[in-house]
């Protein structure tokens, strides 16, 4: 190929480009628009191939849902409920260790503690059968001698002796308790105070109800009433219940014990018939026990002498003052007394006749309208059908 024809060949396309003259058919002409909708497509095209893929959005972030507020009451419910059930354990597993423990005679204190109660009953049972629990109470307790008190004997006043209408109030104490004694010079101020009909759909009286409604200065809890669970309502007594002479509860023939004043104000204990005691002049009486003096002569105490509860206790001295006894218990500072305790308190203060009252969340002494003694119940002082009173 020559020089020339190589020019030619080369100059060609820019004629082409420059003339209106008809192209060759293999050229195709664009026109000037054309070619800058095509130069910008070719723009946008690469364009989209040097921009990034578009990404799709993150799907929505879906809010979280509210915290509900805890209820204080059910807060304060449940970790209640966890420390009665921390509490329950342990102190099972406290009367597990005492019950099948190496001291017999702790095993014996336990057992007759929760027996005297109405409402740990159960925890004895946990680990031995009733056969087992009866000769454990029978060898630890007091022993009931049969005597009643003789009433043919009179009051002895020495000369140093205080005006009948005096009224004492001391504090007692022992190795495991704590208590009040109250000694009423004038024995004929010594009353019981009861409900005017028993049933047991009818709710008892708080011991200052009983006092406030007699007019009277002070006054104790008396004797015991069916009390299932220990949340009993006071209203049923059991054993009998004398009032101003007249039998309210009890049968003329029934023995059952006796512990009251008769109309020379001697405070007689023993057992005894309802017809008995109406015919022996018993003015005001109820029933509890047990006896734990009986003209002078304590009752014989076995073992443990009984468990260590809350106790009441009625005696006279031979001069005739009434010892009206309360024993604080089940508190840190006051665990409770024991029967042998309470005898051995009583002899201290002289008295020639005593007896147990009922005890435990029962116990309470009321004096010008306050009680000074501790109550062991968790829901307050008892409702209870009969006390005693000072007028």
């Amino acid at each position: 190929m020559n020089k020339d024809t190589e020019r030619h060949v080369y100059r060609a396309p820019q004629k082409v480009q420059r003339t209106t003259a008809s192209a060759p058919q293999h050229i195709r002409r664009t026109p000037a628009g054309s070619a800058r909708q095509a130069a910008s497509a070719r723009q946008a095209a690469s364009a989209r191939q040097a921009a990034p893929a578009p990404q799709e959005p993150p799907a929505p972030r879906r809010a979280p849902r509210p915290r509900r507020k805890a209820n204080p009451a059910l807060r304060a419910l449940a970790g209640l409920g966890v420390t009665l059930g921390m509490l329950l354990a342990f102190c099972l597993g406290a009367s597990a260790v005492i019950c099948v423990g190496p001291s017999p005679s702790a095993r014996d204190l336990f057992v007759n503690t929760c027996m005297e109660t109405s409402a740990l009953k159960f925890i004895p049972r946990i680990f031995f059968d009733e056969s087992r629990i009866e000769a454990i109470r029978a060898k630890n307790g007091v022993l009931d001698s049969g005597a009643v008190t003789d009433t043919s004997v009179d009051f002895t006043q020495s000369e140093d002796a205080l005006p009948l209408d005096t009224i004492e109030i001391e504090d007692v104490s022992g190795p495991s308790f704590k208590g009040k004694m109250m000694i009423v010079h004038d024995p004929s101020r010594v009353k019981v105070a009861s409900l005017d009909s028993f049933s047991p759909d009818v709710s008892g009286k708080r011991l200052l109800e009983y006092v406030e409604d007699a007019g009277a200065v002070a006054g104790i809890n008396g004797g015991g009433f069916q009390d299932l669970n220990g949340v009993g309502n006071g209203g049923m007594p059991l054993g009998l219940v004398i009032r101003d002479g007249k039998l309210l509860a009890g049968g003329l023939n029934s023995a059952t014990s006796v512990i009251g004043f008769d109309n020379e104000n001697h405070l007689v204990v023993g057992t005894m018939t309802g017809q008995q005691a109406l015919d022996r002049g018993i003015r005001d009486a109820l029933s509890f026990g047990p006896v734990f003096i009986v003209n002078g002569e304590a009752a014989e105490v076995t073992g443990s002498g009984g468990g260590l509860n809350p106790r009441t206790v009625i005696g006279q001295r031979a001069d005739g003052a009434v010892l009206l006894l309360t024993i604080d218990g089940r508190q840190p500072q006051s665990l409770g007394a024991s029967y042998e305790d309470c005898i051995q308190v009583m002899l201290d203060y002289g008295a020639i006749n005593a007896a147990n009252l009922d005890g435990g969340s029962s116990t309470q002494m009321v004096y010008q309208g306050e009680t000074i003694n501790v109550c062991a119940s968790l829901y307050g002082p008892r409702r209870l059908p009969t006390a005693f009173i000072v007028m």
